[in-house]
């Protein structure tokens, strides 16, 4: 599919997305397609890769794309094949994954997705240009996201990252709430860790704007005994708050932070804020473990993210902190295992 009426002279940047006849890539793809993540004047090549018995599905949302008129979309192309979806890539959104199933163990899951994630790696390394920017959505994201990028050896660790976003936003959300302020007045919450229900949702270095000026967000909440009880739960819990309740997983939600996350790499964070990322633990600050996909507070400029470094750690952060890198090394030993089968 081609539009012919936007002008030719801007390349346009070549965009996957896996998974792509699921439900949150059916909320993510107007998004990418319409501007959010890559700038408003930028042309779009929309690469969209499922599994064969979901190439009928994909072809009904490539028309809908079509009917959306999209002045930046220059082409769309469907495939359930590795080599056309991979080739000369900028950003590879990898949102499929193996799904838990009933009386699936976390080891089953786990080797199911080595087993797709270590395919994609291959197939990132043999056809993706080497600047790809790879953000891997499907869970267990950490682990895939470092699968991923141990099968593109000649791809930089650096340009692999996983999604924590949504539960930065949740935690944003939830201190919004409880402050009656709007969501962008809550900056610099952090998301420690796996995407689990062991991350840990830190606020020691939130601040909330209230009538104009910044304030800690203790001192915001004043409600100690909820920032380090029920809010932590809650943000931990909140995917399974939202399958029980609307019987699907996040989608809405999960797809606006893909496109924060993209975004932000894209285009950088504004001075003095940092976001939430699942990004290579090497040299880091915060005695982490070496080789793992661990959230940390970053900044991003220039397309490179660097982890805010020097940030106090109490002891109740640290026991937290260290409880999902514990979580996160056994997960990397035991898919590391498989990776070698």
């Amino acid at each position: 599919m081609c539009l012919h009426f936007f002008d030719k002279s801007a390349e346009p940047v070549r965009v996957l997305v896996t998974g792509a006849a699921g439900q949150i890539a059916y909320s993510l793809l107007f998004g990418i397609a319409k501007g959010d993540v890559f700038g408003k004047d930028q042309p779009i090549t929309l690469i969209l890769l499922d599994i064969t018995p979901m190439l009928p599905v994909l072809d009904g949302v490539v028309m809908e794309l079509q009917d959306c008129a999209l002045p930046l979309l220059r082409e769309v192309i469907p495939t359930d094949k590795e080599e056309v979806a991979f080739k000369d890539l900028d950003a590879a959104i990898l949102v499929g994954s193996m799904p838990r199933r009933e009386g699936m163990e976390r080891k089953d899951l786990l080797k199911a997705n080595v087993a797709i994630f270590k395919s994609q790696g291959a197939a990132l390394e043999k056809y993706a240009k080497k600047t790809v920017k790879v953000l891997v959505v499907g869970n267990p994201a950490n682990t895939n996201c470092l699968i991923a990028a141990k099968s593109a050896p000649s791809i930089p660790k650096e340009n692999f990252s996983c999604l924590t976003r949504l539960d930065h936003n949740r935690a944003r959300s939830q201190v919004a709430m409880r402050c009656g302020v709007p969501a962008t007045q809550v900056k610099n919450v952090i998301i420690w860790g796996n995407h689990s229900s062991t991350q840990y949702p830190d606020v020691h270095h939130c601040k909330v704007n209230m009538a104009g000026s910044d304030l800690a967000c203790f001192a915001a909440v004043k409600d100690d005994d909820w920032l380090k009880g029920a809010f932590i739960s809650t943000v931990q819990q909140r995917g399974a708050a939202v399958i029980a309740a609307r019987k699907l997983s996040s989608a809405m939600s999960a797809a606006k932070a893909i496109c924060d996350h993209m975004r932000d790499i894209w285009s950088g964070t504004p001075e003095g804020e940092f976001v939430s990322m699942g990004v290579y633990s090497s040299s880091n600050s915060y005695g982490v473990a070496e080789d793992l996909i661990y959230s940390f507070p970053v900044h991003i400029k220039d397309k490179q993210w660097k982890i805010v470094d020097g940030l106090a750690i109490n002891d109740f952060s640290r026991g937290k902190m260290d409880a999902t890198a514990a979580e996160l090394v056994e997960e990397r030993d035991t898919a590391v295992t498989f990776l070698s089968a």
